[in-house]
């Protein structure tokens, strides 16, 4: 690794985390001011304040931090033309793709830090903060679908017509099950409550038919069994009727892989945002070089009028990014663009706008 390769990493990476500290730091306060007014309708303590900013603070950089990558090569690069540095470098000998390779090496650094960091390390804290969240700065969350079906196991599918997440319980309960696409055993209750210290559920007014043929009868010749009440236990529990808005920024990549295993089995709608969510974890690493090797095309010619127009072109396409970025993913939680499109399509397209910057911009 030569100087001038030691030089441009030290300067990419020492400004990305300054920008990244004050960026993250104006947001905080921001986000303090308009939160306020709850800390005191609940007053919270400053322990507990402390400790929701702490789990804050690492979700908003795991956040930015492709852009900011971006802005800080911005940055640099503009820097180093208006001293007339890459031309020199360029004087040299060095060819532009050459001069690539000491900001590719910083992107990799920011690159693996920020997929481990989101992968892992982030959703812990985030499961801390959506709660936090959801228990003071959200209204009351209620329940309101109807007629949910679900896959419990192979050949076994669960019904429950409403559920009442406040009282955790659930009306209209049936659970059958079949073989070879024939029901062989149908359990239905009027409504099922869910016992916090035995871990279990209660069928009240249940009734349990077994099928034989044509013929409902039981090992004692009855037609069906029934009971006022029967603890049994479900593959369900009440946290599956919480609040789902964004749960996937608490879980980690595995995670995601085995809720989106177990809503498809279930056949559960909504898991075209977990699948969305765990694409975009792989291709975050993969925007960082995309927006690295941008940022270097629109910086490295020296302007007249100083850095001022390179880093304002440079936030004008952060901008463009985030916007398409956000459309992208919005389609595809809908159902309306494939998760995998959705996660790769940004970067594709940017890509290509790169690689014909790369050809026709003048450096």
């Amino acid at each position: 690794m030569k100087l001038i390769d030691r030089y441009i990493i030290k300067q990419v990476l020492t400004t990305f985390f300054f920008v990244l500290m004050i960026l993250v730091a104006v947001i905080t306060v921001i986000d303090i001011t308009e939160k306020v007014d709850k800390f005191n309708d609940h007053h919270l303590k400053l322990d507990i304040i402390l400790a929701y900013y702490f789990d804050f603070i690492p979700w908003i950089s795991g956040l930015l931090t492709p852009i900011i990558c971006f802005i800080a090569i911005v940055y640099v690069t503009s820097r180093m033309a208006s001293r007339t540095e890459i031309i020199a470098i360029l004087s040299s000998g060095v060819s532009f793709m050459r001069l690539l390779v000491p900001y590719f090496i910083a992107s990799s650094v920011i690159a693996i830090l920020s997929f481990v960091f989101n992968g892992w390390v982030i959703p812990h804290s985030n499961r801390d903060r959506l709660n936090f969240e959801m228990q003071y700065f959200q209204n009351k969350y209620y329940f309101e679908r109807r007629n949910v079906h679900m896959q419990t196991a192979p050949n076994v599918f669960l019904y429950i017509q409403t559920f009442n997440n406040q009282s955790n319980t659930g009306y209209q309960f049936s659970l059958e099950k079949f073989d070879d696409n024939r029901l062989m055993e149908k359990l239905t209750a009027d409504n099922i409550q869910w016992d916090s210290v035995k871990n279990k559920w209660t069928l009240h007014y249940w009734k349990k038919q077994k099928v034989d043929n044509i013929f409902e009868v039981n090992s004692k010749g009855s037609l069906a069994e029934r009971g006022y009440s029967l603890d049994t236990t479900l593959i369900i529990t009440p946290a599956d009727f919480e609040n789902d808005a964004h749960k996937y920024d608490g879980m980690t990549i595995p995670e995601l892989t085995h809720e989106i295993a177990q809503l498809r089995f279930r056949g559960t709608t909504g898991v075209e945002a977990y699948e969305t969510e765990r694409h975009i974890r792989f291709a975050a690493p993969c925007t960082t070089f995309v927006l690295v090797f941008m940022g270097v095309i629109v910086s490295a010619r020296k302007s007249r009028g100083g850095t001022g127009f390179q880093i304002a072109l440079g936030f004008s396409l952060a901008f463009i990014f985030i916007l398409f970025f956000t459309m992208t993913r919005t389609f595809a939680e809908t159902g309306s663009l494939s998760p995998v499109v959705a996660a790769w399509l940004p970067n594709t397209i940017f890509g290509v706008i790169s690689l014909i910057m790369y050809k026709y911009v003048p450096r």
